[in-house]
């Protein structure tokens, strides 16, 4: 082979326009293997000559491909093949074997052959990995890149370890669903992602409620840290769900109330809770006095104490619907006794009056809707507060499909009733759903005078 052929100027960049270039799949057939690449140059590379050799543009997709397969520890033998190249590329193939010029089909080079030139005219006499480590710098395996990454990926989950119950279930979690892959995308960036967040879980929930930015600034590193779309608050909100076993949704009203479960606010005024015959303050009094409504906001609950007198009434009933407030306020007045409706998926504000009514005392006792979303809601609240069932048990529940004949039919998947297992298994064989409205006659008997 002459190699007087391959002798052509070196390019502006100095032979090494090969290296990081994007090129087209190759087409191989591999022979017997060679050695394995050095991970450095050696010094008897002669380098000018090597850059005149395999420096040319037109051959930046072959050194390419030579070391893509050194990266992945393949042996450099058999082909690689250009589908459609350009013309350039066919010259400078052609002057580095000292063919005969080719005008159409796919551009193949064999290893071997090159491997014989570089050697034979003393360019690289180690052949032709060496010459590739020379022209474009060290190959590092991808096997030892992908075991660096993991180790680092290890590090950044690290935090996690410190959590137990729930969380620990949670931590499981996203380390297997790549949560925390997709939000930060790198190692480096995992770390501090990871290790905020549990330090933000672990203070939760808050106790009284606060608002986000005012955790944010307590517990991280600034009031905006929690703000909604960033990847730590996509990250804790995950965490709260886990925490407090918030039911999935979406929505702008879903995230609020998701993140309020766990005590965090957008503020004390905007979560509220419905109320009947409480007492403890002038405006309460006289609401009770005449058997109406009243709405009471977090902040009023965080700020002041207005139910001290209601842990003497013993009893205090929680009905899901407002409905059924509504229905017991029309029909009982001041007589009724006290009441909270949790409109759905309890607020902040109904979580923290339950709680200081059941630590004062209080009887709490709770009745939803027969499905599968009313259950969810009863043991939501049961994380948070101790409550019987008032007529919410399986017997209560085949009675009232027994008298309500035609009913809707359940949607969405089971859910556990911890407070009365069998109930879960009657939803499941009866498969209609009894909205509270529906036993709204024999709810207002409980709640009527004669019955208490």
């Amino acid at each position: 082979m002459d190699v007087n052929h391959a002798t052509t100027p070196p390019d502006r960049d100095g032979g090494r326009a090969a290296a990081g270039r994007t090129t087209p799949p190759d087409a191989t057939t591999d022979a017997a293997p060679t050695a394995q690449p050095p991970g450095e140059a050696q010094t008897d590379v002669d380098a000018e000559r090597l850059g005149r050799l395999l420096g040319d543009p037109g051959l930046a997709w072959f050194v390419d491909r030579v070391r893509q397969r050194m990266a992945r520890g393949r042996p450099l033998t058999g082909s690689v093949a250009l589908s459609g190249p350009e013309e350039f590329q066919r010259r400078a193939a052609d002057r580095l074997l000292g063919r005969a010029p080719r005008s159409s089909g796919s551009l193949s080079i064999r290893l071997a052959g090159v491997e014989e030139i570089l050697r034979r005219s003393g360019v690289s006499p180690h052949g032709l990995a060496v010459a590739v480590v020379a022209l474009t710098g060290p190959v590092i395996l991808l096997a030892e890149t992908r075991n660096r990454e993991e180790r680092a990926w290890e590090e950044a989950y690290a935090p996690l370890g410190i959590l137990d119950a729930e969380l620990a279930r949670w931590a499981e979690r996203i380390r297997s669903d790549g949560l925390v892959r997709r939000l930060a995308r790198t190692p480096e960036a995992a770390g501090p992602l990871v290790e905020a967040a549990v330090r933000a879980l672990r203070a939760l929930p808050a106790s009284p409620p606060t608002s986000r930015a005012t955790f944010a600034a307590r517990y991280l590193w600034g009031a905006h840290a929690l703000d909604e779309g960033t990847p730590l608050a996509t990250l804790v909100l995950s965490g709260i769900r886990c925490l407090t076993g918030y039911p999935d949704g979406s929505g702008a009203q879903w995230r609020r109330e998701a993140w309020a479960s766990a005590g965090l606010l957008k503020d004390d005024l905007s979560s509220t809770v419905l109320t009947l015959n409480l007492r403890g303050t002038p405006p309460l009094d006289w609401m009770a006095d005449a058997g109406e409504p009243a709405v009471l906001t977090l902040r009023s609950l965080t700020r002041r104490v207005p139910v001290a007198s209601v842990a003497t009434t013993g009893t205090v009933y929680i009905c899901e619907n407002p409905a059924v407030l509504s229905a017991a306020a029309d029909t009982l007045g001041p007589a009724c006794p006290p009441m909270v409706c949790l409109q759905g998926q309890p607020s902040a504000a109904a979580l923290t009056l339950l709680r200081d009514l059941s630590m004062r005392g209080g009887r709490l006792l709770y009745h939803g809707d027969f499905d599968w979303g009313g259950v969810r809601i009863a043991a939501v609240l049961a994380r948070s507060v101790p409550w019987r069932p008032w007529r919410y048990t399986a017997a209560d529940y085949r009675a009232a499909v027994t008298a309500a004949g035609e009913a809707p039919d359940l949607a969405g998947p089971p859910a556990a009733t911890p407070w009365d297992p069998a109930l879960a298994v009657a939803l499941a064989e009866c498969g209609v759903r009894v909205e509270e409205e529906m036993v709204l006659d024999d709810l207002l008997t409980d709640l009527g005078p004669g019955s208490r």
